[in-house]
């Protein structure tokens, strides 16, 4: 069987703890060690108490540094089959130099979500503007993702709302994409009666990383606007915040006496999640899937969320709680879910059936095998049916080139 080696380009090194794009690499990875891939994982970035320690899986790591000819020696001599961008800003920094010197290598691009529909929509609402998708398409960052996308031989898009966006708004090629939201396990009967039940759980839980916008944002919502009503018709239940790199600002809001507890990172989120009745999500902005809400149908905990917040995980599935936009009405729901059994119990329901029809590993993974087989078996036919990305290609060669080296020269 010959050598497959795969090298993944990451703006950071992954964080499963903290991050839902953390568990994501960690997924793509998974799926690349079960088909006999050689691992090198590159970042420019540096590790941290949260980072995983790859080399406990056997993949190579290697530190690269921005605007070098170093990395161009590199990846010479690794010579991958497959090169793999986790956001399209790594493809911007080192994609023409993949292109240049390993010009066999596919190139994949991880949008991990659509990084420019998350900050237009986060510049819009700090604004009061409504959201439209004409507004996104108008932006800069949307351009450079985009153009992103059109210079490499495949992208995964992990949500349906995305995959519209492209496929439909820009008219992109489905053949240059490919819908893939989390791989995960089956949730399995003796999975489900290992869960605490309703009477067995309390409080409600909320989950959110303090470097993600839209997380502070909904944790300041909780706090302000929704959490006081959910408590004065629920004076004994509490809500606890969990997550990493919470600020200050976040932590002095914890209130014993409100019953609002900010609890600060935990490494153990399914043991945590699985103790509470209740998760909540009030996102107002953001984008891809969300992290949280996946771990809380992971045990057996319903979610109120806003429509941002469901956007794209679904399909026409009912969801596994309620879907409210004002705070009045998340606050409203919140209430009925935690105190009807029969609800609550119709919304765990809903949510093993999410994940067991949408996010089926071993369904998607085999969809990522064949895809990756059939560009392999004909890369430069399928290169050459995408003029935009040669075009684009040709003109990042020309600019960011010349660019990256003349940074180069000055550093010297």
């Amino acid at each position: 069987m010959p050598q497959k080696h795969i090298l993944i380009i990451g703006h950071t090194w992954p964080e499963p703890t903290t991050t839902a794009a953390g568990g994501r690499m960690m997924q793509l990875i998974d799926f690349f060690l079960t088909h006999n891939y050689d691992i090198t994982f590159a970042s420019t970035a540096a590790n941290n108490e949260y980072s995983v320690d790859l080399s406990a899986s056997d993949i190579k790591t290697e530190s690269i540094v921005l605007n070098d000819s170093s990395f161009d020696d590199f990846i010479k001599k690794l010579n991958p089959n497959i090169v793999l961008f986790d956001r399209f800003v790594t493809e911007e920094q080192f994609g023409w130099r993949v292109a240049k010197f390993t010009p066999e290598a596919i190139r994949i691009l991880d949008t991990e979500d659509l990084h420019s529909l998350r900050q237009v929509r986060k510049e819009l609402f700090r604004s009061n503007i409504e959201f439209t998708p004409s507004k996104w398409l108008q932006n800069d960052i949307t351009k450079r993702e985009v153009a992103s996308i059109y210079r490499c031989d495949l992208s995964l898009i992990i949500s349906t709302y995305e995959m519209n966006l492209l496929t439909e708004l820009i008219k992109i090629d489905e053949r240059q994409l490919l819908h893939l939201p989390f791989q995960l396990s089956k949730i399995e009967n003796t999975q489900i009666a290992r869960w605490p039940g309703f009477n067995e759980r309390k409080d409600f839980i909320c989950i959110g990383n303090g470097k993600h916008a839209p997380n502070v944002d909904a944790i300041k919502c909780l706090k302000t606007e929704i959490w006081p009503l959910i408590r004065k018709s629920l004076p004994m239940a509490n809500l606890h915040i969990y997550g990493s790199y919470l600020t200050e600002q976040l932590r002095q809001m914890h209130s014993r006496t409100t019953g609002f507890y900010v609890e600060g990172w935990v490494e153990n989120i399914t043991k945590v999640m699985g103790q509470h009745r209740i998760n909540l999500a009030p996102l107002r902005f953001g984008a891809g899937i969300k992290g949280k809400l996946i771990d809380a149908m992971l045990c057996g905990t319903p979610n109120v969320t806003t429509s941002i917040g469901a956007e794209g995980m679904h399909g026409q599935l009912p969801w596994n709680g309620s879907i409210e936009d004002s705070p009045e009405s998340f606050a409203e729901a919140s209430i009925d879910l935690y105190q009807n059994e029969s609800n609550w119990q119709s919304a765990q329901s809903n949510g093993i059936e999410i994940i067991n029809k949408l996010y089926n590993k071993k369904q998607l993974d085999e969809i990522l095998k064949n895809k990756i087989k059939v560009i392999q078996s004909s890369l430069q036919q399928h290169r050459n049916q995408d003029f935009i990305g040669s075009l684009l290609m040709h003109h990042s060669l020309a600019s960011t080139k010349y660019l990256s080296k003349w940074i180069e020269e000055k550093n010297r």
